[in-house]
């Protein structure tokens, strides 16, 4: 035959390379994938679980100037500023996952807390003031003394318990509130002063107040956290740790 006529039957090709390349692949993929599940997991891990709210007998509150309340040791080595509103879902994920962090950092004196509470989401309570009656019940208690029974009553306020739906049907009167802060060792004439309102007015221009400083340390959303005049981020839950020794 010639090789004019002769036909051409090609040789297979191995597609072993092609098997390892893409067995690579999707060794690689997966990896990529595991990792970042892992990474968001850590990411929003609950610190200190267990640990719970502030307990140092040696930890101190006070109110000072505009309503902003100061839990933290005398000597604490860092003063932070956080911002809340008692109705801000998102400041209830900051709490769940970073507070008893928090606590822990303030027991040890490691920092010191100013709280400043505002009130924006208000009209998205049921009451429409709920945030500013949940202020004034945390002041009622800041103003009484006990740093225990404020830090718990803070923990529980942001409790998927106790917070209110943003937008939701109910919230929680002056009363129930008061009755919140006695189960979490509030004297009666903190009680008192919850269920009165007596702070009421006073937490409002408090609101205020923080809503100003928070615009100067340039941002307009709770929660946020500033250290020395800087915005500390807290996308991670474990942030509380670059202030502690």
């Amino acid at each position: 035959m010639s090789a004019q006529n002769k036909k051409y039957t090609p040789e297979p090709v191995s597609s072993r390379p092609t098997y390892i390349i893409g067995g690579l692949a999707i060794v690689v993929i997966a990896a990529l994938v595991f990792g970042g599940i892992w990474w968001q997991s850590s990411k929003n891990k609950v610190q200190n679980e267990g640990y719970g709210s502030v307990q140092n007998s040696e930890v101190v509150v006070t109110v000072q100037a505009n309503g902003v309340v100061l839990l933290g040791k005398p000597d604490a080595r860092t003063t932070l500023d956080i911002f809340e509103d008692p109705l801000c879902p998102a400041c209830a994920a900051l709490e769940h996952l970073s507070g008893q962090a928090v606590a822990e950092a303030i027991d040890n004196g490691d920092i010191a807390v100013r709280y400043h509470m505002l009130n924006f989401l208000n009209k998205a309570s049921s009451s429409g003031d709920y945030s500013t009656r949940a202020g004034a019940a945390l002041m009622c208690v800041a103003q009484d003394g006990n740093a225990i029974a404020y830090s718990r009553l803070h923990t529980a306020l942001f409790s998927p318990d106790n917070q209110p739906a943003e937008s939701g049907k109910s919230d929680h009167s002056n009363d129930e509130l008061a009755s919140l802060a006695t189960e979490n060792g509030a004297s009666p004439a903190a009680a008192t002063c919850i269920s009165s309102g007596v702070n009421v007015e006073a937490a409002a221009a408090n609101a205020a107040a923080a809503s100003e400083a928070l615009s100067a340390a340039g941002s307009t959303g709770t929660p946020t956290v500033v250290a020395d005049g800087k915005i500390v981020s807290t996308k991670n839950s474990d942030w509380v740790s670059q202030f502690t020794s």
